[in-house]
């Protein structure tokens, strides 16, 4: 019987988007996942008529796979991950990959990276960046480890990633953690313009008075300028969407937000590399400060302005200079975050081609942007 050239753990929805990418571009797949409903579930449905094995247990999709084999581990960061790879080391044989394609903490993966080499298996930490959509129709991949385990993988990743004019979104980052420590700084900097754009609109909103109609326009025009990003245009976009009582939804969301950790690690690496990323910093304490919420409304009733905050000059002037001001500060952004990388490479011997990251963030991922 002739076996599958790809395994996959984890369905939930990044999982089952990677495994259907996979599989779409020739590459049969074997998949699991600890709930067997869950598995039963995507075959009867989304993976109908395709080459894509169910299995029911680690043992069983190990012994479904060609050699040397290739597992992509699509579970929570932090302990799921290590109860994953502890499981199925007795499972492979040398030369085997496992790779985390989990938004891990770097220096977690330095630790899986020493114990599997020494068991004589081999390990890729893989930054995935573009959401649902990118994982199902090519995401910007962030691949780090033996630069030997990247070659076996390459016919698989270079044609499941996004596809942009010089190549696919897709590189050998470095070894090591060097693929997982790239994707935090992306998600730092994300952090960062996703906090930018937020006070842009507040700005516009607040000091202009602009409805959701008027914020869609501004935000529209923006993106056919040096702005163009995919942030500027899924911003744009949700002025568009009205609740059920036909008001905007955007007014609707409550303005407090949470975080995975990404943006935290980054800021407490800049922090121990000495590197300064003032943006990065500033989102990170605003999504914290955002969660204070109750805190924040009991505030507001004892605490007030001076001013209602209407803007009273020029308003095309204004539009312009809020313009200009979130150019130059997302610019600023993505320099603090390459130059964190250049220090981190330096110190962590990660050998990190910098313009060969920015060219595969050009595609797929959530910061890609024209500029």
């Amino acid at each position: 019987m002739s076996k599958q050239s790809f395994g996959l753990i984890g369905l939930a929805v990044m999982g089952e988007n990677l495994a259907l990418n996979v599989e779409r571009n020739g590459f049969p797949i074997a998949v699991y996942n600890r709930s067997r409903e869950k598995t039963d579930t995507f075959m009867a449905t989304r993976a109908a008529g395709k080459n894509v094995k169910p299995t029911y247990s680690l043992a069983e999709l190990v012994q479904s796979l060609e050699r040397p084999r290739k597992i992509l581990i699509m579970v929570k960061a932090g302990a799921p991950v290590d109860a994953v790879i502890n499981e199925l080391k007795p499972l492979l044989e040398p030369e085997d990959i496992l790779i985390d394609g989990g938004n891990s903490l770097f220096s977690d993966t330095d630790r899986r990276t020493a114990e599997l080499e020494a068991a004589g298996l081999q390990f890729i930490g893989m930054g995935v960046s573009g959401g649902e959509e990118g994982a199902l129709n090519g995401p910007s991949l962030m691949p780090g480890g033996q630069f030997s385990a990247y070659k076996s993988l390459e016919p698989i990743v270079t044609k499941i990633a996004a596809q942009v004019d010089d190549g696919p979104c897709v590189t050998y980052i470095g070894p090591g953690s060097a693929g997982h420590y790239v994707k935090m700084v992306h998600n730092g900097i994300e952090y960062g313009d996703m906090q930018l754009i937020a006070e842009a609109y507040d700005l516009l909103k607040t000091g202009l008075g602009m409805g959701a109609q008027e914020l869609h326009d501004t935000f529209q025009a923006w993106n056919q300028t040096e702005l163009s990003s995919f942030l500027i245009e899924i911003t744009a976009d949700i002025f568009t969407k009205m609740d059920e009582d036909g008001t905007p939804l955007v007014e609707k969301i409550l303005d407090k937000a949470g975080q995975k950790g990404t943006g935290k690690w980054t800021v407490e690496s800049a922090f121990d590399l000495g590197v300064p990323i003032p943006t990065m910093i500033a989102a990170v304490t605003a999504r914290v400060i955002s969660s204070y919420k109750t805190d924040r409304v009991a505030a507001s009733k004892v605490l007030t302005s001076y001013t209602d905050g209407k803007y009273t000059g020029d308003r095309a002037e204004f539009i312009d200079a809020v313009r200009d001001a979130l150019y130059c500060s997302k610019i600023c952004s993505y320099a603090q975050g390459m130059a964190l990388l250049a220090r981190a490479s330096q110190e962590m011997n990660y050998n990190l081609n910098l313009g060969e990251i920015a060219r595969i963030w050009k595609g797929g991922c959530i910061i890609r942007a024209g500029f």
